[in-house]
């Protein structure tokens, strides 16, 4: 049985203790975790919006170019 049906039995037993130690070890999870300063949240959000322009460019383009051609064969 996963972890995950493991935790949900416990849950439906009522077991208060495993809900505990869940968000215990949640905590502690998180604060293992790196949290960026704000250069680098800024930095890292100009990365996200770049790359999501030129991703969206690129698919416009491709998109583009298919419907010409495909324009060009059906107008035959």
């Amino acid at each position: 049985m996963g972890m995950a049906a493991q935790t949900n039995v416990n849950v439906k037993k009522g077991n208060s203790k495993s809900i505990i130690k869940f968000f215990r070890e949640t905590k502690g999870e998180l604060k293992k975790v790196h949290w960026p300063n704000k250069k680098e949240l800024t930095k890292y959000t100009g990365v996200v919006l770049t790359t999501c322009l030129l991703m969206t460019m690129l698919v416009w383009m491709i998109d583009s170019g298919i419907g010409f051609f495909l324009k060009l064969i059906l107008n035959r």
